[in-house]
């Protein structure tokens, strides 16, 4: 009885290890043997191994879609950048490659490891009791482990996250034979106009990325209306050029908020102007007019023997 107790500790809960108990042993030898519970004990192995195995190998086949969806969204995009000057004679490539980070690496051994050799031939009945360990301890984590939960829930949210399992830099290339010319990781160090390609090149990246864009394409259904307050303003041109081309191979709708004096750099990229004029700082006035009003109307400027507007026209604080 004793020894019954603590091999079967949920079975013998309410036994006491005495003489009085011997019925209550018996009666539960009784309903063991009526269960037949040997009898499904081939099944439920077959179970275990068929489903757990085919379970987690779906979980593995998933994440690995989305790290190839990664790795061909940045393809696209980088067969627009290669059309797009970055510097004179060199274009810029994204890359993303695999990460050193120790525990996603073993995270993705651990995975493979459970569905590898599937099927094992004469050995497969310890092979699927050794796949069960290795699936239970994954799980396990994933579950949160007794006084280790926030430190396994971290873990699961990092290992899960295929974007993860990437380091993204850039190169910039020579046209001419493809040729590295340097390799960015950050902008640390870097110029500011440096900063501000690099910027607008992640910006652009990271639009096409996340709605799914398709490049160069004129009709689409994906989200395309980007605001950007502030653009260009402290920028070089060379810079906001090189910007606003990225968002013009991507057919992006753009409302753009910037000082008149970059309002040259904008002009061949927008269809219409909206003027923000302000009158002695007490009110503002609004004028919207077409990118072919505007043209007129600074060609009229031009001329002496013919005045601007005065109610707000292009010679206005704001576009």
């Amino acid at each position: 009885m004793q020894e019954f107790r603590r091999e079967f500790p949920g079975e013998a809960r309410e036994l006491d290890a005495n003489p009085e108990a011997g019925p209550a042993y018996v009666a539960l030898l009784a309903k063991i043997e009526s269960d037949d519970l040997p009898r499904f004990e081939s099944r439920f192995k077959e179970l275990l191994n068929v489903n757990t195995i085919r379970e987690v190998a779906g979980f593995l086949s998933h994440l690995s879609r989305e790290s190839q969806l990664i790795r061909e969204r940045i393809g696209s995009i980088n067969a627009s950048l290669a059309g797009i000057d970055y510097n004179p004679g060199r274009y810029i490539v994204l890359e993303a490659k695999p990460t050193p980070d120790p525990e996603i690496r073993e995270f993705q051994q651990d995975l493979r490891a459970c569905t590898d050799n599937t099927t094992t031939g004469s050995e497969e009945e310890s092979y699927s009791e050794a796949k069960f360990l290795e699936v239970r301890r994954i799980i396990e984590r994933f579950r949160g482990r007794e006084g280790l939960s926030e430190l396994d829930r971290r873990w699961t949210e990092k290992v899960t996250d295929v974007r993860s399992w990437y380091v993204f830099g850039a190169s910039e290339r020579w046209r001419e034979d493809g040729s590295e010319f340097e390799h960015y990781t950050d902008s640390g160090g870097k110029s500011g106009g440096q900063k501000e390609k690099l910027a607008y090149t992640v910006l652009a990246a990271s639009l096409a990325y996340q709605f799914g864009l398709e490049w160069g394409a004129p009709r689409s259904r994906s989200f395309r209306f980007v605001v950007i307050d502030e653009a260009f303003g402290r920028g070089s041109d060379e810079s906001a050029r090189y910007g606003l081309e990225l968002f013009r191979r991507l057919s992006l709708q753009l409302l753009v908020v910037t000082p008149l004096q970059k309002i040259h750099i904008i002009e061949p990229y927008v269809r219409s102007l909206c003027f923000v004029h302000n009158e002695g700082g007490r009110e503002s006035r609004i004028r919207n007019l077409s990118i072919a009003e505007y043209r007129a109307e600074q060609e009229a400027r031009e001329r002496p023997e013919e005045a601007p507007p005065k109610d707000g026209s292009p010679s206005g604080e704001t576009a």
